[in-house]
């Protein structure tokens, strides 16, 4: 991955990295939802929640429109999908590095057979 690449996946980590956020992602993938109505689900002000929204927003894991006062968030699937892409990636490395401890172990054991 180049430099663009590696703040994107960083931007990305680190909004899904809140419990909070990850949350408001799972229902703005179900649909399109008010900022005001999600506030409404959370023990915590407006402002707050809003901030979180930003957060998905400038990680590019959610949109927001205008529909006269009211401001409407959905989750962007491709985004998440970019996510899944990653982690993927990640698992194909790990897989690979422990496939390499496999072999090296059992070439190690057939030497003190």
């Amino acid at each position: 991955m180049n430099g663009d690449d590696e703040d994107r996946a960083d931007a990305l980590f680190h909004a899904l990295a809140d419990r909070t956020r990850r949350d408001i992602m799972r229902r703005v993938l179900a649909g399109e939802h008010s900022v005001s109505v999600l506030a409404a689900k959370y023990e915590m002000s407006f402002a707050a929640v809003q901030k979180h929204v930003a957060v998905l927003e400038k990680a590019g894991l959610l949109t927001k429109r205008r529909s006269g006062r009211e401001q409407l968030a959905s989750g962007d699937v491709a985004a998440v999908r970019s996510v899944a892409s990653m982690l993927t990636e990640l698992e194909q490395v790990w897989r690979g590095r422990i496939a390499r401890i496999d072999e090296l172990i059992a070439s190690g054991s057939t030497k003190e057979d």
